[in-house]
């Protein structure tokens, strides 16, 4: 690794929530264990269990945050047997979580040269909980590796190929519609969706005219697809890239998915011609 700097860095992303104590207690594990450690909290807000969820905000958000140790907990079959694994990628940043599928997106991302299976880790917190792993094992872990300990010496070697890997769905183009599936709802109700910049040649989508929703329900609501919220009118739908270059679906002052009656894994088809532009 790299050396350490003056005051490392931890993120941390959980679905914990922050009703209970659980994320106060991590940070306090971390504190005791590491100081001088700067912990950057990316979200608690991730809905229960929602290991798909945690690990898309993991993918979008890694590359805007600094190079440095990536707490990671979604964890609802702790105590069971899944492994819990530490991993190092090419640039030097350090994955620390659930070998459920968590960090897989950002792993494959990322490319990873080390594992470590971590659940017997020396540093860990003894008695360990058998429901409590976010404070027992993975945040002790993570201190110790923003502390400069080498991840070689914080659990047994494992094959990074062995790794449980989340699969997205895959847009197509079916009878001249696109075919979209919700990867996420987030707190506005805006639904983000399995296409992205680079898949937009192609799509027949322009820019500025109108496109059809049309839902597994069979409703079709017209929508326009444009840049942002500001270029439609207020409770009108629209179709725009998101801040990380995936296509979403909104409505302008408005909840895309209590309007669309849509949750996050539903599909929905995308058609031109809905609407008028300007």
């Amino acid at each position: 690794m790299t050396a350490v700097p003056e005051r490392p860095v931890i993120t941390f992303l959980s679905d914990y929530g922050l009703r209970d104590e659980f994320v106060g207690v991590c940070h306090g594990v971390i504190a005791t264990i590491c100081p001088g450690a700067r912990v950057i909290d990316v979200s608690h807000g991730i809905p229960r269990h929602d290991v798909r969820a945690g690990a898309l905000v993991l993918q979008a958000t890694l590359p805007y945050l600094p190079v440095g140790v990536h707490l990671a907990i979604v964890d609802p079959d702790v105590g069971a047997e899944r492994r819990a694994v530490a991993l190092r990628l090419a640039d030097d940043r350090l994955l620390v979580g659930p070998d459920n599928g968590l960090l897989s997106l950002a792993a494959v991302a990322g490319g990873v040269v080390e594992a470590v299976d971590i659940a017997h880790s020396e540093f860990r917190l003894e008695p360990v909980s058998a429901t409590f792993h976010g404070r027992d094992i993975f945040a002790p872990v993570a201190a110790r590796l923003a502390c400069g300990t080498p991840i070689a010496l914080a659990g047994e070697p494992c094959d990074p190929d062995e790794l449980v890997r989340i699969e997205l769905p895959r847009h197509r183009v079916e009878d001249g519609a696109v075919v979209a599936h919700v990867l996420q709802v987030d707190r506005f109700g805006n639904l983000g969706l399995d296409v992205e910049h680079q898949d937009l040649p192609g799509l027949g989508l322009k820019l500025g005219h109108g496109v059809a929703i049309e839902t597994a329900s069979g409703d079709s609501l017209p929508a326009l697809y444009v840049r942002t919220f500001a270029d439609v009118g207020r409770g009108e739908l629209l179709l725009y890239e998101d801040s990380y270059r995936r296509m979403a679906i909104g409505v302008s002052h408005g909840d895309a998915a209590g309007r669309l009656a849509i949750a996050a894994g539903d599909e929905l088809r995308i058609r031109s011609g809905g609407a008028t532009g300007e």
